[in-house]
């Protein structure tokens, strides 16, 4: 019997490839870069492994949309089997521009609404600021707060003489701490590429306190578009690839020896990791 991560993996796959991990008619993945016959190659083979359906590319923002969706409900099913190593009353949503959540409704970034108001009334300091520290990540996950019985379970260890300014307790009458936060890329071109950067440091310049996971999922084949956002990064956790496993083999079968020694960098470096990590790595 498979592990239950490595069953969800396949699940995960076969939603993508129900959807938008497709191949057209004249064998171009739908996450390739057609102009780039080392991504054409890539794509394919790893489509080939994951027995993808010849079908109709998707239109990119449909795609990306639908990419979301598929992580989180990825993160849904996996994450939120942790229990046992990360307790909490967790919850997983998209955020994005048109979720009625916004940043500013967790703990660490609750300061920015105030922000945003004070540059809605005054256009010089609005000038002066910008409204860049206003991120919306694509999928978050958050904790709600502890009510004191809860905390008390075991044995009494806070009351009204202590823990007065912690963020977990709910007594406190704060907001929901933010956990992580999942940056959703099916590719990488050069002029999106550094997107995921700038919400992650908006988010680490931004916050008072405890600083959440900090991820980007992607589909993108090309190990070194994968090195332009992986690599010499502080800002970012880590990059997950929805089909590493494959993407190694993909290139190995492929030849190339600049983009199978780009990709080692990058894996033996701890910079890119499997799809399968990623719950894991959220447990810490």
């Amino acid at each position: 019997m498979k592990p239950f991560i490595a069953s969800e993996r396949k699940n995960y796959h076969k939603a993508l490839l129900e959807s938008i991990l497709t191949v057209d008619g004249n064998g171009v993945a739908s996450n390739a870069d057609k102009s780039s016959r080392m991504s054409v190659l890539i794509a394919k083979s790893i489509a080939d492994q994951l027995v993808a359906d010849t079908k109709a590319k998707m239109l990119g923002q449909t795609s990306g949309a639908k990419f979301e969706e598929i992580n989180m409900a990825f993160l849904e099913k996996t994450f939120l089997k942790l229990q046992n190593i990360r307790p909490g009353d967790w919850k997983i949503i998209k955020l994005g521009n048109n979720n009625r959540l916004k940043t500013s409704d967790f703990c660490q970034y609750e300061h920015l609404a105030y922000l945003s108001e004070i540059t809605k009334r005054n256009k010089e300091l609005a000038a002066s600021l910008g409204n860049d520290y206003m991120v919306a990540p694509d999928v978050i996950i958050y904790r709600e707060l502890c009510e004191d019985e809860e905390i008390n379970r075991y044995e009494a260890l806070v009351d009204d003489s202590v823990c007065r300014a912690t963020d977990i307790r709910k007594k406190n009458g704060g907001k929901p701490v933010l956990h992580a936060s999942v940056s959703a890329k099916w590719t990488i071109r050069s002029d999106r590429a550094q997107n995921s950067r700038t919400e992650a440091l908006n988010l680490i310049r931004n916050r008072k306190g405890h600083l959440p996971h900090i991820v980007v999922v992607t589909g993108e084949p090309l190990p070194s578009r994968l090195a332009s956002l992986a690599l010499g990064t502080g800002d970012i956790d880590c990059v997950y690839h929805f089909a590493l496993y494959e993407l190694m083999e993909a290139v190995k079968s492929v030849g190339d020896e600049s983009a199978n020694e780009m990709l080692g960098i990058l894996i033996n470096g701890k910079r890119l990791k499997d799809i399968s990590d990623l719950p894991l790595d959220l447990a810490v």
